[in-house]
């Protein structure tokens, strides 16, 4: 999610589909055969946090970084950047770097990252016929994009819109799309790596209002509309009445976004990445130098934040992310999202995470958990449903 999209939301916005996670708005009200079967509350309390999680999102404001770069005897390409899309957009970023990997005739290759970009990229390789090594400092789920949401969202903060070009928004569009064909092929395995679910946009005015007032932001850049680009393979959203929905919010719309069960979706990445010959072996970089004595002759940087020490990349900004993850409940299978209050709650079978973004997040690369804004926020939640 965009934290200042969603303060600033405006009916143009909405229709555009740039707050709900693949749901563009339809403009018809909701059938009454439409009105969903009865919610379960979610018992948002304090008590039921089981975790706080951080991560530091690599934003570039150019977008990705995604190009071949020659080092002494090696062919480097590197694949990191990406903000707040790496899981919606590994696929799809890992087929552009697999093109300049085979540029360079490699049979063997080396992926330096074990996170969702070095790991995509690493199965990526492996099912084109490559022989793949991983090298990295951690794995999941101690890497920090194991520490992410988990929904679909393939433009968030992927760059600025000043920095916005038609050639990127290409490339972005290609990387979305086939990102979203090869999710679709991971519907219904064991485990449900892959689901999709419905969500609520909550607002306290109508969607075609302003908010009469935003808490005050920091310098963080406005961003592009992209998600308007991949409207035709996105479900569509429908306004619903009072009597249609539990919360006490008056303006509510129903959407349906697609979700990554991160630690079933990442195992399923790792059983067969290992199951098809694939080797992990844990080695820190602290410089580009060091990577002369790998013996593969083509390299992937998939170092995501970290690529920022370790190639002196002083483009990529840090933006801070933090979750808390209540105990997993029965009939709570749904997402929420409330305009104006920078509340975002996901579903999923590790249990419901529960993210209030903050002024503080943009060029903050602390990931220390701040465990009293997550009790915060669950309170914030507990106060969405009506009484009785």
């Amino acid at each position: 999610m965009l934290r200042r999209q969603l303060l600033h939301a405006s009916a143009q916005a909405l229709a555009a589909g740039t707050l709900l996670p693949a749901a563009p708005l339809a403009l018809a009200q909701a059938a009454p055969w439409a009105t969903p079967a009865p919610l379960t509350p979610v018992w948002a309390r304090p008590d039921r946090i089981i975790a706080v999680a951080c991560c530091t999102r690599p934003f570039r404001p150019q977008g990705p970084r995604i190009e071949a770069q020659r080092l002494g005897r090696h062919t480097v390409v590197h694949n990191y950047g990406h903000g707040g899309a790496g899981w919606s957009l590994s696929w799809g970023s890992a087929q552009q770097a697999l093109r300049l990997v085979q540029a360079t005739g490699a049979t063997r290759l080396g992926v330096i990252g074990c996170g969702a970009i070095g790991l995509t990229t690493a199965r990526l390789a492996q099912m084109a016929g490559l022989r793949v090594r991983i090298y990295c400092a951690e794995r999941p789920p101690e890497v920090r994009s194991s520490a992410a949401t988990g929904v679909w969202s393939p433009d968030s903060r992927i760059c600025t819109e000043a920095q916005t070009t038609p050639a990127f928004t290409r490339q972005w569009e290609a990387m979305a799309r086939f990102s979203f064909q090869r999710f679709q092929s991971l519907l219904g395995l064991a485990g449900e790596p892959v689901m999709w679910q419905d969500g609520y946009f909550l607002s306290d005015v109508p969607f075609d209002a302003e908010l009469a007032s935003v808490p005050p932001h920091d310098e963080e850049p406005d961003y592009p509309d992209l998600e308007d680009l991949i409207g035709d393979i996105r479900p569509r959203s429908v306004l619903l009445q009072p009597q249609q929905h539990p919360f006490s919010v008056p303006h509510v719309r129903r959407y349906t976004q697609m979700v990554f069960n991160l630690p079933a979706y990442t195992e399923w990445l790792m059983n067969g990445f290992m199951r098809d010959g694939g080797e992990i072996i844990t080695r820190r970089f602290e410089h580009p130098r060091q990577l002369s004595s790998l013996p593969e002759p083509t390299l992937v940087n998939a170092t995501g934040w970290g690529a920022r020490a370790l190639w002196s990349d002083d483009s990529l900004i840090p933006v801070r992310g933090q979750t808390a993850r209540l105990v997993p409940q029965a009939g709570v299978n749904y997402g929420l999202q409330w305009r104006g209050h920078n509340l975002y709650m996901v579903s999923r079978k590790d249990g419901i995470l529960v993210q209030a973004q903050s002024v503080g997040d943009w060029g903050n690369a602390d990931a220390t958990p701040d465990r009293a804004a997550s009790v915060a926020a669950v309170e914030r939640l507990a106060g969405l449903f009506k009484p009785g």
